[in-house]
C-alpha cells in the first residue's frame, strides 16, 4: 500500500475516485444527490447570516433605523427558518439512502464473489485480496467507503469558497481615504503582497495536516492486522462453541496475545503513539499553527482598512467571516484532495478485485429438459491440477454415471473426492481430459443450465438466520407444502411437527429472539432437504450424516432410495457400511480410481483397498 501511494499521481487518484464515484452512483443515484446537495446547502447558507448580520451591525453603528432594523431582524427571522426547513428535510432526506451504507458496500463485493469464477474465487490470493479490502473499511474507512466522503469534503471546499469570495471581493475594492498614515494599503503591491501571504498560509496548513494523516494509510496494515486481532479474539468469549473449551482449559493466552498486539499499536507506548509524539504530531500542530496565523492576519488586515476608514463596524464581521471561511474552504480543498490522493491507493485495490475476470467458458448450448431424467455423465481420461500446483489432485480418471444409480464414493482423506465432485459440477474444469454429458463435452453447455441439474450437500455448508422454509427453498417465496415434504423425507419431520410456526420458525437468534437453535444433525438434515427440494436430476451427498447419531444415520440410509428417488445418487463418505445401499462404488487413492464394483465385488478383492478399509472399520463391530 505504502508503494502504491508512493506511485501514486494525482490523475490517476482522480481517475480511480471517480470511478468509484460513477460506481456508486448507478447503486445509489439518490445516496450520492442527498449528499451532495445537503453539502451545498450547509457550506452556502451560512453566508446569508453573515451577510444579514453585518448589515443589522452597520444599521446599529450607523443612523440606528428602528423601522430599517426592524425590516432586517424579520428577514434574518425568515431566512433563518427557511434554512432551518430546507436543511432539516435535507438532512432526512440523506438519512433515509444513506442508511447502512457499510453494508451497501459490503454487498458490492459480496456479489463480486459470488459472480467470479469458483476456481478464482477459492484461489488464496482473491480471499486474502478481499480480506485486506473488508480490513481498509473497517480500520480506517480506506476504499470505497471513502469515496462520498472525499468528495462530500471537496464540494463543501468549493462551494465555501465561492460564496466567501463573493463577500470578500469589495474587501480589496474598498480603498482608504487619502491622506491616511495607511493610505499604501490602496496600492496593488500592498495588495498582491496581502493575497500572496495569505494564499502562502491557506496552502500550508492543509499540505501538513494531510502529511499527518498519511501516516494513517502508511501503517495501514498495522492498523488492519489490530482490528483483526481485535475482531477475532476480541469476541471469543462471546462464542457458545468455545465457551466449554475456554474455562475447561483457562484459554487466557487467547485475550493475552490480542492485549499484547493492542498495547503495541494502540497504547500510549504503541506506534500510533510513538507517531504522534514525533512526526505525526508535528506536522499536525504545525498545520493547526499555520490555520492560527492565517486567521491572525486575516484579522490585521481587515481591521487596519476598518480603522482607516474604508468600511465600516458591519463590514468588519462579513470580511472577517467570509476571508477566514474562502482560506478554510481553500485548506479544505487541499486537504480534500491529499485524503482522495491517499485513498485512491485503496480504491486501486478494491478495483483490482473487481476486475478479476471470468475466464471459464460459459457454454451456449441448451441444457435438454428431460422429464425421464436421462442424463448421462461419463469421465474420460480427466486428470486435474490446482491453479498454481504442480501436483495432479486427479489422474486419469475414467467412469461412467448409469442413469437413476446409487454410486458411492470412498477414500481417504486427500485422495481427490471431493475435488471429483468439484469437476463434476463444473466448479473446475479439467486440466486434461473431458467430462461430457449425453455425450457432449460440459463446457459447451449454457453454464448456469448445467448447474441446474445438481443438487449438492457440502460438508461445509451453511444455514442462514432466516425463515426454516426459506433456508430450505434459497428464496423467499416458497411453497410450504413441497418444503414440509422435503423436510420428513430428510428425517426433521418430528422436529418440524414442533415447531409453532413451522416452515416460518426462525433459525438461530441472530434476528429473532424466538428464533431456534439447531444441532449439528438437525442442520445436515436441513441441508439435505434443501437439495431436495431443488429437485435435479443428479442429488450429491458429500458425507451427509458426519454430524448425526447412529440412529438418525441408520434412519438416513433406510430411507435414501426415498430421498434420492428416480435422481442419480452420488454419495461421499468415510463410514463404509453406507456403501452398501449403493449400486457401484468408487475407490479413490492419490487422485486414482484404483477400484470400481458393488460392494461384495470389491470386499471379494482380497488386499484390495476397499476391503482394507471396510476390514479396519468392521473390526471394532464385529464379534471375535
Amino acid at each position: 500500500m505504502k508503494k502504491n501511494k508512493q506511485t501514486m499521481t494525482l490523475r490517476e487518484a482522480m481517475r480511480l475516485n471517480r470511478r468509484a464515484l460513477g460506481l456508486i452512483w448507478r447503486r445509489e443515484p439518490q445516496t450520492v444527490l442527498s449528499q451532495f446537495l445537503s453539502v451545498a446547502w450547509e457550506a452556502l447558507t451560512p453566508y446569508v447570516g453573515i451577510y444579514l448580520s453585518a448589515r443589522i451591525i452597520d444599521e446599529l453603528a450607523g443612523s440606528a433605523d428602528a423601522q430599517r432594523l426592524q425590516t432586517l431582524v424579520w428577514i434574518s427571522l425568515a431566512a433563518a427558518a427557511c434554512i432551518a426547513l430546507v436543511t432539516a428535510l435535507l438532512k432526512r432526506w440523506r438519512e433515509t439512502h444513506s442508511a447502512g451504507q457499510w453494508y451497501k458496500f459490503e454487498a458490492l463485493l459480496g456479489e463480486k464473489m459470488i459472480s467470479m469464477d469458483y476456481a478464482c474465487m477459492d484461489d488464496t490470493a482473491t480471499q486474502d485480496m478481499l480480506q485486506t479490502i473488508r480490513d481498509n473499511m473497517n480500520g480506517g474507512a480506506w476504499g470505497i467507503t471513502r469515496v462520498l466522503y472525499g468528495y462530500e469534503s471537496l464540494l463543501r471546499a468549493v462551494f465555501t469558497m465561492l460564496g466567501g469570495a463573493t463577500l470578500t471581493v469589495s474587501l480589496f475594492a474598498s480603498a482608504v481615504p487619502r491622506g491616511s498614515a495607511y493610505a499604501w494599503l490602496n496600492h496593488p503591491l500592498a495588495a498582491a503582497a496581502v493575497v500572496a501571504l495569505m494564499l502562502g498560509l491557506t496552502l500550508l496548513a492543509p499540505l501538513l495536516t494531510t502529511k499527518a494523516e498519511g501516516y494513517f494509510a502508511k501503517y495501514s496494515g498495522v492498523h488492519n492486522l489490530s482490528n483483526r486481532l481485535f475482531g477475532f479474539y476480541g469476541f471469543l468469549g462471546y462464542d457458545r462453541r468455545l465457551a466449554a473449551d475456554m474455562r475447561v482449559y483457562r484459554q487466557d493466552l487467547l485475550c493475552d496475545r490480542y492485549n499484547r498486539n493492542k498495547e503495541d499499536t494502540f497504547a500510549s507506548n504503541g506506534l500510533f503513539a510513538h507517531l504522534a509524539r514525533g512526526p505525526m504530531g508535528l506536522y499536525a500542530a504545525a498545520g493547526a499553527a499555520v490555520s492560527v496565523s492565517f486567521t491572525g492576519l486575516a484579522y490585521a488586515f481587515v481591521c487596519l482598512k476598518a480603522i482607516a476608514g474604508a468600511f465600516g463596524l458591519g463590514a468588519v464581521t462579513q470580511y472577517v467571516a467570509s476571508i477566514t471561511k474562502v482560506s478554510g474552504g481553500l485548506s479544505g480543498l487541499l486537504a480534500a484532495l491529499g485524503d482522495m490522493r491517499n485513498n485512491a491507493a485503496f480504491l486501486r485495490l478494491t478495483f483490482s478485485y473487481l476486475d478479476i475476470p471470468n475466464e471459464m467458458y460459459q457454454g451456449s448450448l441448451t441444457v435438454e429438459k428431460r422429464s425421464d431424467r436421462k442424463y448421462q455423465v461419463e469421465f474420460r481420461d480427466v486428470s486435474f491440477r490446482y491453479p498454481g500446483s504442480e501436483q495432479y489432485a486427479l489422474r486419469h480418471v475414467n467412469m461412467r454415471f448409469e442413469i437413476g444409480e446409487r454410486m458411492a464414493v470412498v477414500g481417504a482423506n486427500g485422495s481427490g473426492k471431493t475435488t471429483f465432485i468439484k469437476l463434476l459440477c463444473r466448479l473446475y474444469d479439467p486440466t486434461e481430459g473431458e467430462i461430457l454429458l449425453n455425450g457432449i463435452d460440459i463446457r459447451k453447455y449454457n453454464y448456469r443450465e448445467y448447474m441446474d441439474i445438481f443438487a449438492v450437500v457440502f460438508q461445509d455448508f451453511r444455514l442462514f438466520s432466516l425463515k426454516l422454509g426459506e433456508n430450505v427453498a434459497c428464496k423467499v417465496d416458497y411453497d410450504p407444502a413441497r418444503v414440509r415434504g422435503c423436510l420428513e423425507k430428510a428425517g426433521f419431520g418430528e422436529r418440524l411437527a414442533e415447531l409453532p410456526e413451522g416452515t416460518e420458525t426462525y433459525l438461530y437468534k441472530d434476528y429473532r429472539a424466538d428464533g431456534i437453535e439447531v444441532s449439528g444433525g438437525e442442520a445436515q438434515k436441513i441441508a439435505i432437504a434443501r437439495a431436495l427440494y431443488k429437485d435435479a436430476p443428479f442429488i450429491v451427498l458429500d458425507e451427509p450424516t458426519a454430524s448425526l447419531d447412529p440412529i438418525a444415520e441408520a434412519e438416513i440410509y433406510e430411507k435414501f432410495d426415498a430421498i434420492a428417488g428416480d435422481k442419480t445418487a452420488i454419495y461421499i463418505s468415510h463410514r463404509l457400511s453406507s456403501c452398501k445401499f449403493c449400486d457401484e462404488i468408487l475407490v479413490f487413492d492419490a487422485g486414482a480410481v484404483i477400484q470400481q464394483g458393488t460392494h461384495e465385488a470389491l470386499l471379494a478383492q482380497e488386499g484390495g483397498k476397499y476391503a482394507e478399509l471396510w476390514n479396519a472399520q468392521a473390526q471394532y463391530y464385529t464379534d471375535k
